[in-house]
């Protein structure tokens, strides 16, 4: 029964992976095709030889990995190295079809009066007559000459002729009609009266890779994702194209892009640090008042404090980005009351940071609070008796007892921490959205900009279009600080764990 049930499963499988390896053949996605076969194959061997019966859960573990992990970087490695963005988001053939497909109106064409008519299957079907009285059938795109007496022309008379109120309502599919009239020129719709020849301005050689405007003559050639003329025109849209390093070079030698990038960098440094010192400092002190088994209330207390973590995170920063407003918010009603003054929370460069530390204090200090309380409970009590009979002030016990012993289970969490926030897009996003600006940056930076936000803004919200390239070129760089991060995580814990090992 349980081989009937595994040959049901496995031949289901292998239908769906005939199902998609047509559809990406078709769609001549060779390379993906080959990655489903080597699936394809992989899955079969595991599930009917016995030699493959050790990977059968290694496999999906392994599937899982490179789909969510491995893709993901190295298509981003891949989009940084192009030129993908606004103006050039569609690949070469796609660019050259809609060249081709433009046409404009042939300067010495007549125009050619038209009527209209639909067969039972309202099919249009098109009657042109010149200013000679040559008469010509359209239907299908083509172009068939007819005489007085055709047979076509009795065919027209048992179709249904369009009035003028139905060739109104039908301008739309009328505009879309287009029959070829030589290898150059297609009949189109001119206006409601009548149809003209209209030229194919475009024309692309396969073999020497040009676009050749066939009005002007102007010969195209295909330089970094654009048609490039030789006195330096460029026609758009442009076409997707591997730059090389060209974005890394936009990032680090374009002073309108590198100083807004240094001063987003630094921010987000600083931000970081700043946001794991003073939810520590904060949670660490709320720690050891409450581990006090003298105070009073103490579950009460822990109740309250730990309320800020418990509700979820947008919902804070959208109450204190009110909070913070600079006419109507409560912070600055309350110093316009007392002091006389009100401070441009989310206007100002300096006091926007400030707001956005006050904010992730309150996000942040509940879980410093709780992990350092966990951490205290698991300290030694004899070490502090030790510690009173040799004299030990309270702060000698503090830096020498608890904080030794604090760092060894907080220290990695302080190291979690800080990449956390060096990556903590939804607080700087729904509080400032990284305003204010920052003035004569190329790209969209602002003073309290981190560098997801700014990617994210990079990519997303440019004024001049999207930029991916130049923003996956600002993740890469993400990436290899948040992996330097992560090295510093193993080797501090390690360091660590050799000083409990001592104690």
């Amino acid at each position: 029964m349980g081989k009937i049930i595994k040959g049901g499963f496995l031949a289901i499988i292998n239908v769906v992976f005939i199902w998609i390896a047509l559809y990406l053949l078709s769609a001549q996605a060779y390379l993906v095709f080959a990655l489903l076969l080597l699936g394809a194959l992989l899955t079969n061997f595991i599930f009917i030889l016995p030699k493959g019966y050790p990977y059968r859960y290694l496999l999906p573990a392994a599937f899982f990995m490179v789909l969510l992990v491995v893709y993901p970087i190295m298509y981003t490695v891949y989009i940084s190295v192009t030129n993908y963005g606004t103006g050039n988001i569609l690949n070469k053939e796609q660019v050259i079809a809609q060249f081709e497909s433009k046409y404009v109106l042939e300067p010495s064409s007549e125009g050619y009066s038209f009527q209209a008519y639909r067969d039972s299957q309202d099919r249009l079907w098109m009657l042109f007559t010149d200013s000679e009285g040559r008469q010509m059938v359209g239907h299908d795109g083509e172009l068939t000459p007819v005489q007085a007496g055709d047979p076509l022309l009795g065919q027209l008379d048992g179709f249904t002729e369009l009035n003028r109120v139905d060739l109104v309502r039908a301008t739309n599919e009328l505009s879309a009609q287009s029959f070829a009239y030589d290898d150059l020129h297609e009949l189109r719709m001119r206006n409601i009266n009548a149809f003209s020849l209209y030229l194919q301005q475009y024309r692309y050689d396969v073999a020497s890779d040009r676009l050749t405007d066939l009005q002007t003559g102007t010969v195209y050639e295909p330089i970094d994702g654009y048609f490039q003329a030789p006195d330096g025109t460029r026609l758009t849209p442009g076409f997707r194209a591997v730059i090389g390093f060209d974005n890394f070079r936009r990032l680090l030698g374009n002073p309108q892009i590198t100083g807004p990038f240094v001063s987003v960098f630094i921010w987000t440094i600083q931000w970081a640090l700043l946001s794991v010192a003073t939810t520590f400092v904060v949670g660490l002190f709320l720690a050891i008042l409450l581990n006090d088994p003298h105070m009073r209330l103490r579950k009460v207390y822990r109740s309250l404090l730990i309320l800020p973590y418990a509700i979820p995170a947008f919902i804070s920063a959208l109450i204190w980005r009110g909070l913070f407003n600079t006419e109507l918010g409560v912070i600055n009603q309350i110093l316009r009351a007392t002091v006389g003054s009100s401070v441009p929370w989310l206007q100002d460069p300096f006091w926007a940071k400030v707001a956005l530390i006050i904010l992730n204090l309150w996000l942040g200090f509940p879980y410093m609070m709780i992990i350092c309380l966990g951490a205290l409970q698991s300290i030694n009590a004899e070490m502090y008796e030790a510690a009173l009979v040799d004299g030990a002030t309270s702060w000698q016990q503090f830096r020498h007892i608890t904080l030794p012993l604090l760092m060894v289970s907080v220290g990695p969490l302080l190291v979690s921490s800080f990449s956390f926030n060096f990556n903590n897009f939804s607080v700087i996003y729904l509080l400032t959205r990284g305003r204010p600006p920052i003035v004569g940056a190329q790209t969209p930076a602002g003073h309290t900009d981190i560098l997801i936000s700014y990617t994210y803004r990079l990519a997303f919200e440019s004024g001049r279009g999207i930029d991916y390239g130049l923003a996956s070129a600002v993740t890469l760089v993400i990436f290899l600080i948040t992996g330097a991060i992560t090295f510093f995580n193993f080797r501090f814990t390690g360091a660590l764990e050799d000083v409990n090992k001592n104690v």
